[in-house]
């Protein structure tokens, strides 16, 4: 007799079917928590321009738009939140909102 050393194709089928197994399990939770991932990223995005609009009335003593933040360098792009269903926009105190984008 032959002395081979390998896998036997039952060996493999049990590791692809606990592969399978853990898959099943893993993919419908990630997909569940998508919706809080995104908002959580909202938030932050809120958060970090209120900080950097902060920043714009220390240095210029003045209350900016979007289009100065991003001007002056205070802000990379107006992206929005990360989902891409809201607008993060100032008011005239300079508080930070994400608003849902309207459709035209």
């Amino acid at each position: 007799m032959k002395n081979e050393k390998g896998f036997t194709l039952v060996e493999m089928m049990i590791v692809m079917l606990v592969i399978s197994v853990l898959l099943i399990i893993t993919i419908p939770n990630v997909a569940k928590h998508n919706t809080n991932i995104n908002t959580k990223g909202c938030e932050a995005y809120v958060k970090m321009v209120q900080a950097q609009v902060q920043s714009y009335i220390m240095d210029k003593n003045k209350v900016p738009t979007m289009a100065e933040l991003i001007s002056a360098e205070y802000l990379v792009e107006n992206t929005g939140c990360p989902n891409g269903t809201k607008v993060v926009s100032i008011d005239s105190e300079g508080k930070v909102t994400a608003v849902a984008k309207t459709t035209p």
